[in-house]
């Protein structure tokens, strides 16, 4: 059995999802098997990584489901001890799942590591902003604001999903926020400061870019983590808190874009919980 499953979803990025294949098949570590889930691509996508033979393991979606579902296919099949996802337009670089894997063997008492990454915008490297920061421990407060954790940056055991769960496949977009918030409630996660990834963004393709409002998934994962029965009542604070900066923010917005239903819906969210407006 492989030590790793290296997970890859994808969606109509072949020339990008060849790049990220390499850059796992270029690591200093050989114990992993590839998993490509084609998530009903229609760009030849599984015709190309077949010619890659036994390197690459395709797995066929015939219709595309998202993201989620192509996560929780592959991590559904893989037969790793650990699990690593790379996004098909993000890169690792050399050294990542040597570094990682020896940190898991060596620090049974944390189910997950994430790495700090280089991002290109555009073709051009920029610095993340402060907000972007990353931690270690007990991290769940961080978290709430917005994802500090990058997919293709972590390598978890494949254990800790019978206790937090697969992805949500309702979720379109910020299925990796509802993913970390029910992770970082639960388990300690341990961040290595070495730049392992590299996150290529502003492509038009990219998810997180598709449309206004993606904070209205991310309410949706608090309401969600809201009835966890492992949150304490200072994390319930958290919870709230956050929960009425985003709704603030998203009724605003829609009220401001002449979608009053929208900005009404997110008032009426904030009294179901008893936030003041």
């Amino acid at each position: 059995m492989p030590k790793v499953s290296v997970i890859i979803p994808t969606y109509n990025r072949l020339p990008m999802l060849k790049e990220a294949v390499q850059s796992v098949l270029a690591q200093d570590y050989e114990d992993f098997e590839l998993m490509v889930v084609d998530d009903g691509s229609t760009d030849g996508t599984s015709e190309v990584m077949k010619q890659y033979g036994g390197r690459v393991k395709v797995i066929q979606h015939q219709e595309n489901r998202g993201v989620s579902a192509a996560r929780n296919r592959g991590i559904l099949q893989a037969k790793g001890k650990y699990i690593a996802f790379l996004d098909s337009d993000d890169l690792w670089v050399k050294g990542k799942l040597k570094i990682q894997v020896a940190f898991l063997d060596e620090n049974p008492h944390y189910s997950l590591c994430y790495t700090d990454e280089i991002w290109i915008r555009r073709g051009k490297r920029v610095n993340p902003m402060k907000k972007h920061s990353k931690y270690s421990g007990w991290i769940f407060e961080k978290c709430l604001p917005l994802c500090i954790i990058s997919p293709s940056s972590v390598m978890m055991r494949k254990t800790l999903f019978s206790t937090v769960g697969l992805f949500d496949e309702a979720l379109p977009v910020c299925e990796d926020y509802d993913f970390w918030l029910r992770l970082s409630i639960r388990f300690p996660i341990f961040f290595i400061n070495k730049k392992l990834i590299i996150k290529r963004g502003g492509h038009p393709d990219q998810l997180s870019n598709r449309s206004w409002g993606n904070d209205r998934y991310r309410v949706i994962a608090l309401e969600k983590i809201l009835s966890e029965p492992c949150l304490k009542p200072e994390e319930k604070a958290m919870v709230l808190n956050e929960m009425k900066r985003k709704c603030q923010v998203l009724s605003q917005g829609f009220l401001k874009r002449g979608n009053e239903l929208e900005g009404r819906y997110y008032q009426e969210v904030m009294r179901r919980y008893g936030i003041e407006i």
